[in-house]
Formats: structure tokens, sequence, C-alpha cells
């Protein structure tokens, strides 16, 4: 039985370590390629892997044109390297994977605000550069996209129908990369899903960065004994979904066996919570803590919320982890529970 061989771009990233642990446990063969910008090898600890620079990619490799040097199940080869660069595009080009899952990105909302031009140079032309190299030579191109892509809107839930009208370069560079993904299936028949996630949050999210989201940030500043943050009145809601549910919708994706042509599916939980509401539950936790209050950060929604039946029908994934477990969960991995 053939193996299946993954790419997992991002890999040592918050999300991308989450997929890439899964996909080993699932047994899949695993290269995955992170330039450590954003990402720590350390997120991949009590996993086996090897390390290798792109520079000395190839010395690992039977031939130049055989299966990628991970062949025992559950194995994992991480590549120290920028995802678009040359001998990453070309192991694309020769095809050595099934399936391409594209976390990699310059990430968060306020920072494409401060640099549109340098995170778009990364998150569309590097993007469209792997997706063209991988033109018939995969079976399927997941694509960690974003609910960015709506911007705000007035019905909530939000489902997939809903137009696009993003509020910032991040959201419209995730649309653009969506409309790519759109004419590579029509032009090319590029099986191409992309996941439109919602508020990610979890095990591993470390917030000592400007750009970090807000649980994450809140559990660096507990660590830290700093106050905590509020952006605006507080009242802004979000659909927070656990991380490693996010993995799971990802690999759900990935193992659908008949063709998917072009999608996009909602990775939420269709329900919310207001930064206010979490920050009173911590308060109770750690009633010592204060709050400074911030203005609000520009390019950012009031409010998501995201409908789950589109993904629910089609692939047959539901959140297994709710908020406040997950929140429980995250406190742990903190070391910040009582």
């Amino acid at each position: 039985m053939h193996t299946r061989r993954a790419l997992v771009t991002g890999c040592c990233g918050f999300i991308g370590s989450h997929v890439t642990r899964q996909l080993v446990a699932a047994g899949w063969n695993v290269e995955g390629v992170d330039d450590l910008s954003n990402g720590d090898l350390a997120s991949l600890s009590g996993l086996e892997f090897r390390t290798v620079t792109e520079h000395v990619l190839h010395l690992y490799d039977k031939s130049t044109t055989g299966p990628a040097i991970v062949e025992e199940p559950g194995s994992l080869l991480v590549v120290t390297s920028d995802f678009a660069a040359g001998p990453i595009l070309q192991r694309v080009a020769e095809g050595k994977y099934d399936v391409i899952f594209h976390l990699a990105a310059n990430p968060r909302v306020e920072y494409s605000v401060k640099f549109p031009a340098l995170t778009t140079h990364t998150n569309v032309q590097k993007t469209i550069e792997m997706m063209s190299a991988a033109i018939d030579k995969i079976d399927r191109f997941v694509f960690a996209s974003s609910s960015a892509c709506y911007g705000e809107v007035t019905r909530l839930p939000t489902t997939e129908n809903e137009a696009e009208d993003p509020t910032s370069p991040y959201g419209l560079q995730k649309l653009v990369v969506e409309q790519f993904g759109e004419m590579y299936n029509k032009l090319y028949g590029m099986d191409f899903v992309a996941l439109r996630f919602f508020n990610v949050y979890g095990p591993g999210q470390l917030g000592d960065s400007p750009y970090s989201t807000a649980v994450a940030a809140w559990c660096t500043r507990l660590k830290k004994d700093e106050p905590l943050r509020s952006d605006g009145d507080g009242e802004q809601t979000r659909d927070m979904v656990y991380v490693k549910d996010v993995a799971s919708a990802m690999l759900a994706v990935a193992d659908h066996s008949s063709p998917l042509g072009f999608e996009m599916y909602n990775v939420a939980t269709g329900a919310a919570v207001s930064n206010n509401q979490i920050l009173a539950t911590l308060a109770d936790e750690f009633p010592e803590f204060s709050i400074a209050h911030a203005p609000e950060r520009q390019g950012d929604v009031k409010h998501t919320l995201g409908c789950i039946n589109k993904i629910s029908t089609k692939l047959g994934w539901t959140p297994q982890v709710k908020f406040w477990d997950g929140l429980k969960q995250t406190l742990r991995w903190w070391e910040l529970t009582k």
C-alpha cells in the first residue's frame, strides 16, 4: 500500500506543528519546511526527525527522480528554508508529494496593515510560485486561509456564501490566493481546498509579539505578571477554534477520497465569546492581574462567528473541544493553572 507523502509549509509554526504531529501519527511520510522566522524546532519536540538546510537537501535523496528520502511511515524530515526556495519548488515539481499543506505566511492582520508590500510578497507571490510548481504533480493543495476574507459582516453566523470584503491586506491576500486556486482548478485541474480558519488558539501559541492573538498574549502577560491589554471596549466577539481541531480539519480534507475540485470551508465552532467574557473568567482565576486599555486595532473586525454546516456535511468534520475546555488546556500548557 502506498504511504502518502505530505509537504507541510510552516511546519514549526503554531498550527503547522500540530498538523505535522497529526500527520506523523496517522502514518504519513512528512517533509516540513520552515524558515524559523515565526516557528521554532522546539514546537516538534517529542517527534523523531532529521533537520537539513535547503543547500544539502539533494544529498538525502537516493536519486533526483526517485521517492522522497523518508520511507518509513510516520517519518519526518524538516528543511530549514523559505518555502519558495528553488530546491523546495524543485521537489514539488518532481512530484515528491501527494498533498501540500500550505500554512507558511506572514501572519496577523495588524502586521499586514503596517507592512502591506512585504506580506503580499510572501502571502501571495511566493504561494503562487509553489502552486505553479505543483501543477499536475499533486493530488490536492490544502490552503490555510482565514475568516479575514469576509471582513465586516452583517449576517452571523457567516456562511461560505457571504460576500467577501476584507478590511486588511492580510484578508485580501488570503482571498487572492483562493481566487488563484479557483483559476488553477479551471485551467489545470488542480484540486484546491481553502480552509477559512476563524480565531485559532491553544497550546504552543506564543504571545510575546504585538501580533499574537489575544489568548496567547494574555497568557504571556499573566506569566510575566504584566497588565493584560484590552482593545477598544472589549465587546468584540470571536469564534475561537482549538488548534488540534484545526489540524484535524486539514487532515479531513486530505483524507477525502474523491476529487473536491475547488472548495472553501469555514473552520470554526459556531459559537462566539467576547474578550470581556474571557477576561472575566481569567479574573476569577487570577484576581491580581490588571488591564491596560488600548484603542481598537486598525483592520480588526468587530465580530466573527462561523457556520460549519458545509464542512460538517461534506467532510464529516466537527470541532471536538469547547472553548472553555480549550482555555483550561491552554492555561495548563502555560503552567498557569493553580
